[in-house]
């Protein structure tokens, strides 16, 4: 009887939790200041991993229909590191990942004496470890509301304001259901309508890791995507709403990767006392805990490296990347670099192999770069640009929205001016 009772709690008690975790967030007394609610919408929708030419290799026919009704670019650059974390922050701050702190998915940080984990909803929830000011924060300060479904760090008060309406992150909901999500808020009387609406797909990164990026599953996972942005677009269009654009963007690509031949950790790096190193597999960043010894190690990890990857002084890393000493805000980069020539990654003992990778120079490695396709009111029609940064994007949704740039940002006009009317 007694372990009766006690299943009976755990399954009670699981439930309970579950359903608190899975639960919208409101935050409470907020509305659109009068001068919002004649505003525009935007929905901007990220698909983890889409790859900037996934959506014609795959035939993404409702993606492939948004561009041919408004705008496309033939990629979008991530930023460096380019990886989840650091790329969804930045295209919601305009910050290079240097600038904001995210400066990887996994980070160290000095001064705190505490690691940093995307994946760990206390560092992720908590606004302090990051800078910036996400798109939903401007807006919330201007008096527009905003929603997230999943955005990376929408759960945070980072910049000083949460979004009105926002969950914590988690894999639960059937795509019908965070169509329903969206369509509730855009039905909700205007005073309480999100203008700004923030919507994460997780479903092509996971495959291209698990599948590699000529998989079946892949493409499957592509497919998904777009037959759910192509419900969203049209329910969303049912409403008749005034002034609704949607944005379609990645943070970065994909690639298949050496499994058979992976980079070795140089084992100088495994004396603890003297290192501290953050391996995220396409780059190895070393904290060398001795300033004194930052020269010396450096000298010996390239005397001794292979011809597989590069060895950097972060303060001599490519400018174009603003990942240098000089770029670093946080001071959490690292002092050194280790950077694997592709297709090479570094793997340690017990870490999973999956063979599709992404984290590579974007400039040099074009299946890191990214997708951006738009349509809506505020946009032009059947126009492709070249290929741009994606710290552009954030001024890009600012000025659709009528939102005042408070802080210097790594961002432009210079593309918003060459997509919008």
């Amino acid at each position: 009887m007694k372990n009766l009772f006690s299943l009976v709690y755990i399954l009670i008690f699981g439930w309970s939790f579950s359903q608190a975790y899975t639960a919208q967030v409101v935050v409470p007394n907020r509305k659109n200041a009068a001068e919002s609610l004649a505003k525009p919408y935007v929905i901007l929708i990220s698909a983890d991993g889409f790859r900037y030419d996934y959506a014609k290799k795959f035939n993404a026919k409702n993606i492939l229909k948004l561009a041919e009704n408004g705008v496309s670019a033939k990629a979008m650059i991530p930023s460096y590191p380019s990886i989840t974390g650091p790329n969804h922050y930045t295209m919601i701050t305009g910050l290079f990942p240097s600038h904001t702190g995210f400066v990887d998915n996994y980070f160290y940080d000095q001064k705190r004496n505490d690691f940093f984990g995307m994946s760990v909803q206390s560092k992720i929830s908590d606004g302090s470890w990051l800078g910036g000011i996400p798109l939903w924060s401007l807006a919330e300060q201007q008096g527009t509301l905003a929603a997230s479904l999943f955005w990376v760090a929408s759960n945070s008060d980072a910049g000083g304001t949460r979004p009105t309406y926002y969950y914590q992150y988690h894999d639960k909901f059937p795509a019908d259901q965070k169509i329903n999500i969206v369509l509730n808020w855009l039905k909700l009387p205007e005073e309480k309508r999100p203008h700004l609406i923030t919507f994460y797909f997780p479903e092509v990164d996971k495959n291209g890791h698990l599948y590699g990026t000529e998989s079946r599953e892949v493409c499957d996972a592509v497919g998904f995507v777009d037959e759910t942005v192509g419900k969203l677009i049209q329910k969303v269009n049912e409403l008749n709403l005034p002034n609704v654009n949607f944005i379609f963007v990645s943070d970065h690509g994909m690639k298949d990767v050496d499994l058979e031949k992976p980079l070795e950790i140089p084992g100088i790096l495994l004396d603890k006392n003297r290192f501290t190193y953050i391996n995220a597999q396409t780059l190895l960043r070393v904290m060398v805990k001795n300033e004194a010894e930052v020269k010396s190690v450096y000298r010996e990890l390239k005397k001794n490296r292979t011809r597989d990857y590069k060895v950097y002084l972060t303060d001599k890393f490519p400018k174009k990347l603003h990942y240098r000493t000089s770029d670093d805000r946080f001071g959490r980069i690292g002092q050194i670099l280790l950077v694997p020539n592709v297709p090479k990654v570094f793997l340690e003992s017990g870490s999973k192999k999956t063979p599709g990778k992404h984290g590579y120079n974007p400039f040099k490695v074009s299946e890191m770069k990214a997708t951006f396709v738009a349509s809506g009111s505020a946009f032009q029609q059947g126009k492709t640009i070249e290929e741009f940064r994606n710290v552009d994007l954030y001024p890009m949704v600012a000025e659709i929205l009528g939102l005042k740039v408070t802080q210097p940002i790594d961002g432009s006009l210079k593309t918003a001016k060459k997509v919008l009317k």
